[in-house]
């Protein structure tokens, strides 16, 4: 990419693993499929140390796994260890409103606004999960801007990201009903803006654990029906 080629060397770094991230949250790379540093290296125009020290980074966070003599591999997670993450998350949805909140800015607001209307103009693409991964991912973002706590945040941001990016891929492999889906999370969104406009940042926090709630025993029920 020839807008990262001027950076300095850890800008370049930190700009390439924004980069990943975001490619393994949207799913253009996609669980379990394999990432070439021989084509990574090409496209990002830098030497095979500094990426690998990015992939490092990435495996740090969950997102990729390395194995000897294999390769690098987006990572997928097992029932039990996406389960765990869901009991944390749920946990840790309550405490933004506890710890550190911040009332929303007005420009904050706007961008629930406009995901609001995202929301409600998204029509299921049975062809690309790309526009609801997009979605999430940025509300994700905007979601972390309402707690100061930002220990609290960045693991949530983190948990979140893990979850979503394999609940929107398994939607996407399942025969639910995807319009349906859509509108369940453009709901949330909703739901969570109202509650932002009256200054309730506890009743956004319960809103969001609600939708997490409810997103996870649809994930079970799915399981079920598919053993």
């Amino acid at each position: 990419m020839d807008d990262i080629a001027h950076l300095s060397a850890l800008d370049r770094a930190d700009a390439l693993e924004a980069e990943l991230r975001e490619r393994i949250c949207l799913l253009d790379y996609l669980p379990g499929q394999r990432l070439s540093e021989t084509e990574l290296a090409e496209e990002f125009g830098i030497s095979r140390t500094p990426l690998r020290k990015v992939l490092a980074k990435l495996e740090g966070a969950g997102l990729v796994a390395s194995r000897h003599g294999v390769g690098t591999f987006v990572t997928e997670l097992a029932d039990e260890e996406l389960d765990q993450i869901y009991r944390l998350r749920l946990e840790l949805a309550q405490l933004a409103a506890k710890l550190d909140p911040v009332p929303p800015a007005p420009e904050t607001l706007s961008r629930f606004r406009r995901l609001a209307e995202r929301g409600r103009a998204l029509r299921p693409d049975p062809d690309s999960p790309r526009p609801l991964a997009r979605l999430i991912y940025d509300f994700i973002q905007v979601q972390a801007e309402l707690s100061a706590n930002r220990p609290l945040m960045d693991f949530a941001t983190h948990l979140y990201s893990q979850t979503a990016r394999l609940w929107v891929h398994s939607l996407y492999a399942s025969d639910l009903d995807l319009g349906e889906e859509i509108a369940i999370f453009a709901r949330e969104v909703e739901d969570i803006l109202q509650a932002l406009e009256t200054g309730d940042l506890e009743a956004a926090a319960l809103i969001h654990r609600a939708h997490v709630s409810m997103s996870w025993r649809r994930l079970r029920a799915r399981r079920l029906t598919r053993s």
